[in-house]
């Protein structure tokens, strides 16, 4: 059963989308199972780069097909512009494209609420992307959202958007937004509706199927661990769930029908918005890290706050993913850094705590330990083999092993498709 799960195992942006890029072409699937046009990933193959956000990276593979699992969050608009953008760039056939018809659609009102909402809320602003993710999920939870299925049935989509809309318009102005037009929406979607119907089918049990055969199945996650709704640094996290486990609830398959799960992490960290980070860095290193590692938002350009890496979050991931692996990517990045120091504790008073914070107020009082590791200066990026890789990069990544107890599977010493070491091809599809 070789299905696999790719999962971000810091605050998101660690490269996956480069990863899912390059085993798409051994998959007949690659299912994208959580999170809107929130997300970003960048692909860089051919001299060509692509940003996707709904998209499944695996797009770019004639002959795999790439679902847009239940899980997601979906903006007609957005979609479109963006296959269409692929499309022309790519310059030949795309993969297959299929979205589930329980994937729920993002509407101008969810936008609207999450700006209106993310200014109610003062100083104590979660960092949003401000594209509807956070309200599309609040209808889903309060089974008022609109799914792909509804949304692709013009007579249903007219009742549905009436009397979701009377009520939208009333909460945003409460929240001192203006009301929305119905026919001015309905007239714009359905027009969206008509260019994605066909793509519209029963993606679950295709999923299923293709599992039941033993075709080889690729997951593929948005975000990071510490973005998910349960297991992040709550309230800053995300409307779903980015962990392996939310690999289950985005497409129809089982826990038992996960094969292996590897996790992509940085050979530092970033995050973008607000919310706990333990080991950034405000200094000249952190600056030398976001250029260097060109650390600015695929989806909003925003600078993304980087620091040393953080073992202490990463055995976690590796604990609530079930990692099978690690995918260490950037390594490339840390180049000329003289020293290098990463996390291998928390403590709270002068002592260990033993786990990870579970409040604000426990974050807020954690500091962080430190071990310091001699950098390198070589250029790395032309490696074919792990001989190839300097003595000092070699123990840096075997640390990060024995710390988390998860072996490496791949390397990533550049953003080009053909910039990865394949250290054990066993832990990626059994």
């Amino acid at each position: 059963m070789p299905s696999l799960v790719i999962v971000g195992a810091q605050w998101g942006d660690e490269a996956k989308g480069k990863i899912v890029d390059v085993l798409g072409n051994q998959a007949e699937l690659v299912v994208r199972y959580s999170g809107g046009n929130n997300a970003g990933h960048t692909v860089i193959t051919g001299g060509k780069t692509y940003k996707f956000h709904l998209l499944p990276a695996g797009i770019l593979h004639p002959g795999s097909v790439s679902i847009i699992g239940g899980g997601m969050a979906v903006c007609p608009k957005s979609l479109i512009e963006e296959l269409e953008r692929t499309q022309e760039l790519a310059g030949h056939e795309l993969g297959e494209l299929v979205i589930s018809p329980a994937a729920h659609v993002v509407f101008p009102y969810h936008r609207a609420l999450d700006a209106l909402e993310e200014t109610a809320r003062g100083d104590n602003k979660i960092g949003t992307t401000s594209r509807g993710i956070g309200p599309m999920y609040t209808d889903k939870v309060q089974r008022m959202g609109i799914r792909m299925g509804e949304f692709v049935q013009p007579e249903r989509f007219a009742d549905r958007l009436k009397q979701v809309l009377e009520f939208k318009n009333r909460l945003m102005e409460l929240l001192g937004g203006e009301p929305m037009s119905f026919d001015e929406i309905y007239s714009e979607y359905s027009a969206y509706a008509d260019k994605i119907r066909h793509l519209v089918s029963d993606s679950e049990a295709r999923t299923q199927r293709s599992i039941r055969k033993d075709d080889k199945v690729l997951f593929e996650g948005a975000q990071g661990a510490f973005l998910d709704l349960d297991h992040g640094t709550y309230p800053y996290v995300t409307s779903s769930h980015p962990t392996a486990g939310g690999a289950c609830l985005g497409t129809g398959i089982g826990p038992r029908d996960i094969d292996n799960v590897l996790g992509v992490c940085k050979a530092y960290n970033t995050r973008v918005g607000e919310g706990p980070f333990p080991t950034e860095l405000d200094n000249e290193i952190g600056h030398q890290i976001r250029e260097q590692g060109h650390e600015y938002g695929t989806t909003t350009g925003r600078p993304r706050r980087c620091g040393w890496l953080d073992l202490v979050a990463l055995r976690h991931a590796a604990r609530i993913n079930s990692l099978s692996g690690l995918v260490i990517t950037r390594l490339d990045v840390m180049q000329n850094i003289p020293e290098i120091q990463v996390a291998t504790d928390y403590l709270v008073d002068g002592k260990s705590l033993g786990h990870m914070p579970y409040t604000l107020e426990e974050w807020d009082q954690v500091e962080a330990v430190f071990e310091t590791m001699p950098g390198w200066s070589e250029d790395i990026s032309c490696a074919k083999s792990w001989d190839d890789l300097p003595e000092t990069v070699q123990n840096y990544v075997q640390f990060i092993e024995k710390f988390t107890d998860t072996p490496a599977a791949i390397l990533s010493i550049g953003p080009d498709r053909d910039q990865t070491i394949i250290l054990r091809p066993e832990l990626i599809w059994g």
